[in-house]
């Protein structure tokens, strides 16, 4: 399988290194978003996870493990890049999405954004539940001259050329989530 792989864009050493910033950063803002709804008389509020399905999951896991904060995890299923293709087919919810989010601060965690649709429809979504808060990770954005994203995510883990990448989770027709870099396939595993 990992002949496949034409080069490495991340090497796992620089991922895990940014996901421990990011952990962190994510950590210290949603505990100071709880403490001035504390200090202010007003419930606090739970810290909800929703990783996006499939691709964040691994992001997702070693994100959490640098969150010392209390939290509940509840996943959301999106449909974007069906079977063989590496072009976004538009987003759309598979399954249920999270009920119960009003009054919490949610975390939308996502393997990357391309365009947006996935993001833009879960945030929508999640909005008519009237959160004390809602913030947008990705690991990966990609750089689209010309072309804006339909959200700007409050965090990002790395912004990559547009190309087509694998690994640390991400996919092409369901393999090569666990390579543990983000790499390029060589144009003939397509």
């Amino acid at each position: 399988m990992f002949r496949d792989i034409e080069r490495v864009l991340i090497d796992q050493g620089v991922i895990a290194a940014r996901v421990r910033a990011l952990g962190q950063e994510i950590a210290e803002d949603l505990a100071r978003d709880q403490r001035r709804r504390r200090e202010n008389g007003t419930d606090p509020g739970r810290v909800v996870l929703v990783p996006v399905l499939t691709g964040a999951m691994v992001f997702g896991a070693d994100l959490i493990r640098q969150m010392p904060l209390k939290m509940s995890i509840d996943v959301v299923a999106v449909s974007s890049y069906p079977g063989r293709s590496v072009a976004s087919k538009g987003a759309s919810i598979r399954g249920e999405l999270p009920q119960n989010l009003g009054g919490t601060h949610v975390l939308v965690v996502d393997d990357i954004l391309d365009s947006g649709q996935t993001l833009a429809v879960v945030r929508s979504l999640i909005c008519e539940q009237e959160p004390a808060s809602i913030r947008l990770c990705v690991l990966l954005e990609k750089k689209k001259p010309g072309e804006p994203s339909l959200v700007k995510p409050e965090y990002v883990g790395f912004e990559i050329p547009d190309e087509f990448v694998v690994g640390y989770g991400l996919d092409y027709n369901g393999f090569y989530r666990n390579y543990p870099d983000i790499a390029v396939l060589k144009h003939e595993a397509m």
